[in-house]
């Protein structure tokens, strides 16, 4: 790996462990076995790095819970659901520094107008990779502007307070509830 990919391995073992607030240049600096001046020239400032780093670590995170799920789209949709909130719910209680690190980049946001654009940028992405949960062949933007709403919900409520955040059973009959009573309207 050159240099810049040091850095960005090093800022996500960072974040993975410290989470974003944490996580200092020398924490950055110590892992990759880099220096200063190379956060500075690859990617200008900390912040910079460790948003490129969150990014990254999300993305790869959420296509992990993905790719976990069965590959066959004719499979009922209550289970592929339960499934998926299944996992995600897991990646919650399993990587819990990522996705508190994952909930500071987005306060970081508020005061970088750069930064909100990428992490716009990246919700467009997931919204459209979620759209293919239900159906790879048909995707339903919908389907991923709801999914990608619940996340958020989800994982606030994990992070928060894991013992009373409701399970992927809850939230499928929730939305099942929510369904019938949309078509009986």
């Amino acid at each position: 790996m050159g240099t810049r990919d040091d850095l960005l391995a090093a800022a996500k073992q960072c974040l993975a462990e410290r989470g974003y607030a944490r996580t200092t240049v020398r924490d950055i600096v110590a892992a990759s076995g880099t220096n200063l001046a190379a956060i500075n020239y690859h990617f200008g400032t900390r912040d910079k790095l460790l948003s490129q780093a969150m990014l990254e670590s999300s993305a790869t995170a959420v296509q992990a819970i993905l790719d976990s799920l069965p590959a066959d789209d004719t499979a009922d949709p209550a289970a592929r659901l339960r499934a998926f909130l299944q996992q995600l719910i897991n990646s919650f209680t399993e990587e819990r520094l990522l996705w508190s690190a994952n909930i500071e980049s987005f306060v970081q946001a508020l005061h970088s107008p750069e930064l909100r654009t990428e992490l716009g940028t990246a919700q467009g992405q997931a919204r459209q990779a979620l759209s293919h949960v239900f159906d790879s062949a048909t995707p339903d933007p919908a389907v991923g502007a709801v999914l990608q709403t619940m996340i958020g919900g989800l994982l606030i409520q994990w992070l928060i307070d894991p013992a009373n955040a409701p399970s992927a059973e809850t939230i499928a009959a929730g939305l099942r509830a929510l369904a019938e009573g949309l078509a009986a309207a």
